[in-house]
């Protein structure tokens, strides 16, 4: 085929340039030239009576065809002979192939053809589609009835596309019948005409054509001018012209006074003339003259004419529907009356003759003609209610205008080719004011040049009168700003997320090669969710955990068109949390009046741990109530980390101007926490305890006047969530949100079963060696503790501890105060452990510590 192919256009290449009509008798003997038949060659023979016979394979399903080039489409008979000496069947027939874009006639190709034969054993004529054929004249069934049936055959084509099929089944070219008659324009031009042949075993040879004969018929007309775009318009004549005569620009002329710059020709299609203009064609309808033109024939025609529309293509998005108005009642200012409204944003002028406007179920409204301008608005309604709308600005009413639903609806713009211009699938809750959404007020476009969809671009509108019909919206807004990145996490081992203050263009935000994450990391594809406003990033290989990532987001356009510079942040695949890295480190559960509770957590493991879906909640009853969830977006803890959990950051801060607010995350309610005692209970995703601390009033330091507002602050991060590692807050700050607690102590890990620290306190509540912690290291649990302080006399002043169970590890605390509630006067003193366990095993243990001031 290829070889037939390279053959093929080399024998066109030398043909004349116009060939105005075929007349084949093969009378020469020879169907290789004059003309040039092309194909399955080996597989013909010009027989000794003079006719083109099949002489292929002897297989069944074999197909043969041979094409010659022709020009002639409109306004032109075709005529042949046949003979067919086998009977007729779905796979033995003959067609003969009229008109052909493709010299391959088994192929996919476009044009007409006459198939004898087939299934219905009948003549017929038909439209080929590509790889589909289309019966345009039904030719009677059983016409070919005999095992050998010599016909003529003669098609007819004028040049407003009506066909005639002829058959003249006696082969004597003397008793042609009419088989049918049709109208279709889809193919007016042809570049070959040809014949194939189908068939079983036994019918390898007895296919024979002969006489094949293309005449125009009638005068040289002009069949269709097209206009291809804004100073383009294609001529289609019924014949071939001659090149000199289409060429010449001064015969031609549109609306009486545009002339082309240039007209093109070409041997190709000899039938067509290309006309080139220096200014855009006027929308709408256009007048065309031809002055004069000559044929390849050499016969002459005068002042042809033709009129085209001429449209320019709108593109999506060229014309905006800006306001929608679906729930009238109760009034404001409008008219009873929904109504859409569209706006041409582009620099074109369109006609809108059969676009159509539709929603999600009802008929489609179609447009009359009107031409809509740049820049301009124009508002749609039922025709019935176009003089309501008239004052309002340009209004065009519709004999269909399908209504809209309050509570939401699709409401569709398309062109006249059914084309979608603009689709906006509105729901009530895009009014965004609950008192607006209950009706009376229009929905409104805030960005005409918007590349966004979705209810962050629309809202109810601003106007006293409830909507700006006609004219530009009220809540028109003209953003300036680049989106911004505002946080970024690993949600999953192979999915980053990315989060934005405003809706991005999601067709940018889609391109891979905005993103880049190293080391080493490929996105494999990009989702973007969230009204437009997040991103998700899914990598082609797992992160790691712990590891630091840097993601570069580069080009990214809001709505608006506004570019990202080009910015880069560090992301970590948080690792499984184990109970216990994150603690409470600080509780406020008395605020002063006017402020509010918070609580704090700190991570004191080696990973970065997801908060997300974390909880906090209280007990009741025993039992934990009352969780809260602290964050339904990612919220990553870094190792040592620090987040305050509050009702209200801003109130918090207020309070406490100290405090980090980078750290604090508002949650929508905090579970109770009671001033005289409760539980702040910290819960993983799947409910299981992270942590727990239960806590008093009595717990706060015995000499400060008035609690209120001051928290209980962890002393030592290693240490249990016990009520003993708890303290006051010194008095100078009365809480520490956000960072490092004014009573934290660590204690320097020893292998001793009793280390105290520090030796020396100062109980004066400012925060620095308040308190003496007393921790133990027991090899085993199950001993008890009695814990006594002693005054250098010998005398007990503070009973510390009566038969506490002590576990494996233990805190201890002294306040510095006495029995009685006063603070221990500068000095030594003696702090005695007595151990025992039921086994009877005993030990005591003693200590020195000192109670200082300060001066």
């Amino acid at each position: 085929m290829r070889q037939f192919f390279l053959a093929f256009i080399l024998t066109i290449a030398i043909l004349p340039a116009l060939q105005a009509q075929i007349q084949e008798s093969f009378s020469d003997g020879d169907f290789t030239q004059r003309p040039v038949w092309a194909g399955d060659t080996d597989h013909f023979r010009v027989n000794t009576i003079g006719q083109l016979q099949s002489n292929g394979p002897t297989a069944t399903g074999s197909t043969l065809h041979l094409a010659t080039t022709n020009t002639l489409a409109t306004n032109t008979q075709w005529e042949f002979y046949a003979q067919l000496a086998f009977a007729t069947s779905s796979g033995n027939y003959a067609e003969v192939h009229l008109i052909s874009d493709q010299p391959d006639l088994k192929g996919a190709l476009r044009g007409y053809f006459v198939r004898m034969g087939g299934t219905e054993d009948d003549i017929s004529l038909y439209r080929k589609d590509g790889a589909s054929a289309t019966k345009i004249i039904d030719g009677p069934d059983k016409a070919l009835v005999s095992s050998d049936t010599k016909l003529w055959i003669r098609v007819t084509r004028t040049a407003t596309h009506d066909w005639t099929l002829e058959v003249d089944l006696t082969g004597t070219r003397q008793k042609y019948e009419v088989l049918g008659r049709s109208q279709d324009a889809r193919y007016t031009t042809t570049r070959y005409a040809g014949v194939l042949f189908r068939y079983s075993q036994a019918n390898a040879q007895r296919f024979y054509f002969d006489d094949f004969t293309v005449k125009q018929i009638g005068g040289l007309s002009l069949l269709n001018s097209v206009a291809t775009n804004a100073r383009t318009v294609e001529l289609t004549f019924s014949a071939p012209v001659s090149q000199i005569e289409a060429t010449n620009t001064s015969y031609y002329r549109v609306n009486e006074r545009l002339l082309p710059a240039n007209a093109e020709w070409q041997a190709t299609s000899p039938q067509k003339v290309r006309l080139q203009f220096n200014e855009d064609l006027e929308t709408g309808r256009n007048y065309l003259e031809v002055l004069r033109m000559i044929d390849a024939e050499g016969n002459a025609a005068q002042n042809l004419t033709i009129t085209f529309a001429y449209t320019p293509t709108a593109l999506p998005g060229d014309v905006r529907l800006t306001e929608i108005y679906a729930d009238v009642n109760p009034l404001q200012d409008l008219p009873a009356a929904e109504f859409i409204e569209i706006y041409n944003r582009s620099n074109k002028t369109f006609n809108l003759a059969g676009w159509k406007y539709s929603d999600a179920t009802a008929s489609a409204g179609v447009f009359p003609d009107y031409l809509l301008r740049p820049g301009a608005y124009l508002i749609i309604c039922a025709a019935r209610d176009t003089i309501l709308y008239k004052s309002f600005g340009p209004v065009l009413g519709l004999a269909t205008f399908p209504s809209l639903n309050d509570s939401g609806d699709d409401v569709e713009l398309f062109d006249a080719n059914g084309q979608l211009i603009d689709l906006v699938r509105y729901s009530n809750s895009w009014y965004r004011e609950t008192a607006k959404k209950e009706g009376g007020w229009s929905l409104e476009l805030l960005n005409v040049n918007s590349a966004c969809v979705g209810g962050s671009q629309w809202k109810a509108s601003e106007s006293p009168m409830g909507g700006t019909p006609g004219k530009v919206n009220s809540v028109q807004v003209v953003d300036k700003e680049a989106p911004v990145l505002q946080q970024i996490a690993a949600t999953t081992a192979t999915t980053i997320l990315l989060q934005f203050n405003e809706p991005l263009d999601s067709a940018e935000a889609l391109q891979l090669n905005r993103y880049i994450i190293s080391p080493g990391m490929a996105v494999q594809q990009v989702r973007v969710a969230g009204s437009l406003t997040e991103v998700e990033l899914i990598l082609t290989t797992p992160l790691r955990e712990n590891e630091r990532y840097a993601v570069t987001v580069q080009g990214l356009k809001d709505c608006s068109g506004n570019v990202t510079p080009t910015v880069q942040k560090t992301v970590v695949m948080p690792a499984a949390p184990k109970q216990g890295e994150v603690v409470i480190n600080e509780i406020l559960f008395n605020p002063r009046t006017g402020g509010v509770d918070f609580v704090e957590v700190v991570n004191r493991s080696s990973n970065h741990l997801n908060l997300q879906n974390w909880k906090l909640a209280n007990r009741s009853a025993g039992a934990v109530a009352n969780s809260r969830n602290v964050s339904a977006q990612s919220l990553v803890l870094a190792p040592g980390g620090y987040l305050v959990f509050t009702s209200d950051p801003e109130i918090l801060l207020r309070e406490y101007p100290s405090g980090h607010p980078e750290r604090f995350v508002q949650m929508g309610s905090m579970p109770s926490f009671p001033d005289e005692a409760g539980n702040v209970v910290l819960l993983l995703p799947n409910q299981e305890i992270m942590d727990e601390v239960a806590y008093q009033s009595k717990q706060h330091f015995k000499l400060i006047s008035d609690a209120e507002g001051v928290s209980l602050e962890r002393i030592t991060l290693a240490g249990p969530s016990a009520p003993e590692n708890f303290h006051s807050a010194a008095t100078t700050v009365k809480a520490t949100p956000g960072y490092e607690n004014s009573q934290s102590q660590e204690i320097v890990a020893s292998a001793r079963k009793l280390s105290m620290h520090p030796k020396t306190i100062t109980p004066d509540g400012d925060g620095v060696d308040d308190a003496l912690l007393l921790r133990f290291r027991m090899a085993q649990p199950g001993y008890v503790a009695h814990v006594t302080i002693y005054d250098t006399h010998g005398r007990p002043i503070r009973k510390l501890s009566n038969n506490t169970l002590l576990g494996a590890e233990n805190v201890l605390q002294w306040d510095g105060l006495t029995d009685a509630g006063t603070k221990a006067a500068i000095g030594y003193y003696i702090v005695l452990v007595e151990l025992f366990n039921l086994q009877g095993q005993k030990e005591v243990l003693k200590e020195t510590a000192v109670v200082g001031g300060r001066f």
